[in-house]
């Protein structure tokens, strides 16, 4: 069989493999396919997305790059190469690519969504606010461009219009404990007690890598150093440490030198493996904390919780737990971030939850606790501006 002819059977292969869902089988074939007919578009363009589909995004860039460069007018081509650019973090490239795609076919809904979020990533608000609505109005039957458009708009304070972008996104078969999350932050309605777990997991999953810099370059983050400072002035060592909602291990690499044993405990499968890079805690579960601590031993002398209880609304089943595991003589160090003045708890529009001083205090109170101390204090900036917050030190 000539050479033109064997490619063109193993690129039909390869099309009937990728239809199939068999992406391995299909990359093989379209590779094979190019191997006998070099610089094929058809081909490269096949294997491009193939790639894509397997994740291999920096093997798939430069053939969709050459794609768009043997076809200039091909919106799809751009498309893809606009998709692996994002993909592999570069932003503006991507942006470049998805906005050639819709100058050439301005009705892909999906594409005006991928360029809206490439906006986001670089900071371009209102151009991203402007691809997000251009997603709504080319593809409205679009779920994630609603959801998308409400989240931008929740984050630039337009909260009445942002509930009408969740409500629609709600309507086309959005996640209804996901929406529901996101309309009581925005709308005043009551809110779940605590923030979804796949919101959780999804939000420190995607940004374990950067997490920890950010908060204490960008956010001046001040949770730990303020809840640990008092507790290492105060004892020489702890035995056994538990740390709920542990991140990256913040708290854990500074309470480390004073304590025997740490546990930690998290929603983030990516930021427990950051955790665990620092080689400081005995033992990291990805688990939610009321979950973890409904089966936990006993016995830990000091337990904390920075700045975990903002995701967290309805806090007395864990007060209640963290006191059965908590042995005699412990303390049970946490924060909280404030409400507005004379409201109790809230969830803001930040999707974050708030609480009082005065009610922590009552719950102390109820759930068997001593207020050891409470103090106001920032937890971190946000746009330059301190965040409110309440530590307490309990036992």
């Amino acid at each position: 069989m000539e050479p033109l002819a064997q490619a063109r059977t193993l690129f039909l292969e390869g099309l009937d493999h990728f239809k199939a869902s068999r992406l391995a089988d299909a990359r093989r074939c379209f590779e094979q396919a190019l191997a006998l007919a070099p610089g094929r578009v058809s081909v490269m363009l096949n294997l491009g997305i193939t790639r894509g589909h397997l994740g291999e995004f920096a093997a798939a860039e430069p053939l969709l790059r050459g794609v768009t460069e043997a076809e200039p007018h091909d919106a799809a081509a751009w498309a893809w190469l606009g998709h692996a650019r994002a993909s592999l973090g570069r932003w503006l490239p991507a942006c470049e690519a998805l906005a050639r795609s819709l100058a050439l076919a301005p009705g892909q809904g999906p594409v005006w969504l991928a360029l809206g979020r490439c906006r986001v990533r670089l900071g371009e608000i209102e151009a991203a606010l402007a691809a997000f609505t251009r997603a709504t109005e080319a593809s409205p039957e679009l779920e994630p461009a609603w959801s998308a458009l409400g989240g931008l708009l929740r984050e630039t304070g337009r909260l009445a219009e942002a509930a009408q972008a969740f409500r629609r996104a709600q309507a086309l078969g959005a996640d209804p404990q996901l929406l529901g999350y996101y309309l009581a932050a925005v709308d005043g309605g009551a809110p779940p007690p605590s923030a979804p777990r796949q919101y959780v997991e999804g939000l420190f999953d995607e940004y374990a890598a950067e997490f920890g810099d950010h908060l204490v370059s960008h956010l001046r983050y001040q949770a730990p150093q303020t809840l640990l400072a008092p507790l290492i002035r105060a004892a020489p060592r702890y035995r056994q440490v538990l740390d709920l909602g542990c991140g990256s291990g913040l708290c854990g690499s500074i309470v480390h030198p004073f304590a025997d044993a740490i546990d930690g405990v998290d929603l983030s499968r990516a930021m427990l493996a950051q955790a665990g890079r620092l080689g400081v805690y005995r033992d990291l579960v990805h688990q939610d904390i009321a979950s973890y601590l409904d089966t936990a031993a006993t016995g830990f002398d000091l337990v904390l919780a920075a700045d975990v209880f903002i995701y967290v609304g309805e806090l007395e089943a864990i007060f209640t737990a963290v006191r059965r595991v908590l042995a005699p003589g412990g303390c049970f160090a946490c924060s909280v971030e404030l409400p507005p003045a004379g409201i109790d708890t809230c969830l803001l529009p930040s999707l974050r939850y708030a609480h009082s001083e005065t009610f922590m205090r009552r719950l102390a109170e109820r759930t068997g606790f001593r207020v050891r101390e409470a103090r106001q204090a920032p937890l971190r900036e946000e746009q330059r501006r301190p965040v409110p917050g309440c530590y307490l030190w309990l036992d």
